[in-house]
């Protein structure tokens, strides 16, 4: 479904959109094919329709509804619309993000060499390196015991208290990779402004072994700062002194003031930079949860492993660029198959985060309805992004993914390397494959009475089916790296600006208007509803009160 100019979803003249026109035509053509055929008349359509990237990531896309011709017309809008140039511009530090006049630069944060934006920016190299070094200090004090509580206790956990991007990557990289955990300190994660996950996290800690680190750029951002001043609390209602503070907690934030003001020692202070954004920040200090889990060597191969992907984003051939490959097949789902729903299904406990990350990841980024110069456009941007565990998910909302009435294209990921059992390996494995292959081929019913039709499972439903050879620090940095670009990759093809997201806003000052009416400040008007359920908890506070 395409956007009116009213933004009604009534159909509107994109489809006349001289850029797409081709593949509208290609779609039309395909509109009765089904992709079982598409592989009956190629039997080496696999093989021309998978990429290998760095790091052992595989990209299998064979299972989509697009044959040799489509597929030719989608590297056409490649070239048509420069998205190499673009690329060349995003490495050389150019300003991408146009809203707020700022480079993208979060490839600098894992790059092997400046050469490629030292032109720019001469001095961010070193900003990056001497930051590295500092995170890798504070990481050997805490492990070896240098770096103590107030009361002399060696730091046995570290809780991360950040939301949005400096939680979500760090949580997604901290759980896959703890197999690789050096023993030394345990991880916890805080987000949520909910006190029961306060409880949940912090209540079972010992404040006198205990890290926290603040990750805000602001150090005012409202839930971050929250849980920060009631770890504080906690912390001090058991030490007793206001300079256990400074022991007990180090910030990443680009307001040093704030951070010092709330008790952390400057030097303790990491930097953030403009021009790296919350989403894209996990290869920076926002990741010293990571290495206190991981250790620096396999902090430093997370980088690489994401280096890796870069160099193969800038510099292979468009047909067997993974980032590319992978958002021209988003791209044609979304818009030529018109599918507004995307699931990633990951084969795998240790990724069981992906989901929650790149919802973040492509719906704060690709989630706008104005062009890159701010006019309306009048096409459809990124699909919701949801997703589950396998093989938990084929017992919970697979029915829906193979009978339902709609078509939710699928991202499948395994890992080919078992962990430890191998009987459950080839069982989890084997499940992953069948979903795939029975999605595209479905299954008819001859016979069976009236049972037919409820038997029955239409296929053709696209996926893709992306391995990695084993989760490493490397891979995973691979493989987020390309979900990185992808997402790049997509903004272009739809014309936006993938790197602001001023659309958070709104909530967040309604927030702070009605926190205050609730703490007894002066109202100002709402609808109905709103008011009606305002009041309602203030009837309730003040019953919980009495």
């Amino acid at each position: 479904m395409f956007l009116s100019d009213d933004g009604s979803g009534m159909p509107s003249s994109t489809h006349n959109n001289p850029l797409w026109s081709a593949l509208f035509k290609h779609r039309e053509r395909l509109a009765d094919v089904r992709v079982a055929d598409l592989f009956d008349g190629d039997p080496q359509r696999q093989t021309h329709m998978s990429a290998a990237g760095p790091n052992g990531v595989f990209f299998d896309y064979s299972k989509n509804l697009i044959d040799d011709d489509a597929l030719r017309a989608l590297l056409a809008l490649v070239e048509q619309l420069e998205i190499t140039k673009q690329i060349e511009h995003q490495f050389a530090g150019d300003i991408l993000n146009v809203s707020e006049q700022r480079p993208v630069l979060h490839t600098a944060l894992r790059a092997k060499s400046a050469s490629a934006f030292e032109q720019q920016h001469p001095n961010i190299a070193e900003d990056v390196a001497q930051t590295l070094k500092r995170v890798e200090q504070l990481v050997a004090d805490v492990h070896t015991g240098v770096w103590r509580g107030h009361t002399g206790k060696q730091i046995t956990d570290v809780v991360n208290i950040g939301i949005g991007g400096s939680h979500l990557g760090p949580q997604l990289v901290s759980d896959a990779l703890r197999g690789y955990g050096t023993g030394n300190c345990r991880v916890h994660f805080l987000a949520n402004v909910d006190d029961a996950e306060f409880a949940r996290v912090v209540t079972p800690l010992n404040p006198a072994e205990t890290l926290f680190i603040v990750a805000s750029k602001s150090f005012g951002t409202k839930e971050t700062l929250l849980n920060a001043l009631s770890a504080r609390a906690w912390l001090l209602s058991e030490l007793k002194d206001d300079d256990a503070t400074a022991q007990h907690f180090v910030a990443v934030s680009a307001n040093v003031t704030k951070a010092v003001d709330f008790g952390i020692a400057e030097q303790n202070i990491f930097p953030m930079w403009d021009w790296v954004g919350g989403r894209f920040s996990l290869w920076s200090a926002i990741g010293l949860p990571i290495a206190m889990l991981i250790g620096m060597d396999n902090f430093r191969a997370l980088l690489r492993g994401a280096a890796d992907m870069d160099e193969h984003f800038a510099s292979s051939p468009v047909a067997e660029n993974l980032p590319i490959i992978a958002a021209l097949v988003g791209f044609w789902n979304r818009n030529m198959c018109e599918l507004n729903n995307y699931a990633v299904m990951p084969y795998d406990d240790r990724l069981r985060d992906l989901a929650a990350f790149l919802q973040q990841l492509e719906m704060e980024s690709n989630g706008k309805r104005v062009d890159s110069n701010g006019e309306p456009i009048h096409h459809h941007t990124v699909p919701v992004v949801w997703g589950g565990i396998g093989t938990n998910a084929q017992h919970a909302f697979f029915q829906m993914l193979h009978q339902g009435t709609q078509t939710v294209p699928i991202d499948f990921i395994a890992v080919l390397e078992a962990t430890a059992n191998t009987e459950h390996h080839d069982a989890l494995i084997a499940n992953c494959f069948a979903q795939a292959e029975g999605l595209m081929i479905g299954r008819d019913i001859v016979g069976d009475g009236e049972l037919a039709n409820h038997r029955r499972t239409p296929g053709n439903k696209p996926s893709n089916m992306i391995l990695l050879d084993t989760l490493s620090p490397q891979s995973l940095g691979s493989l987020l790296a390309m979900y990185e670009h992808k997402t790049f990759v997509l903004g272009l093809l739809w014309q936006i600006n993938s790197f602001d997201q001023w659309g958070v806003e709104l909530g967040k000052a309604l927030a702070d208007d009605i926190e205050g009416e609730i703490a007894g400040n002066a109202t100002r008007s709402h609808d109905g509803s709103t008011q009606q359920l305002i009041e309602r908890y203030l009837s309730k506070a003040r019953d919980s009160k009495r």
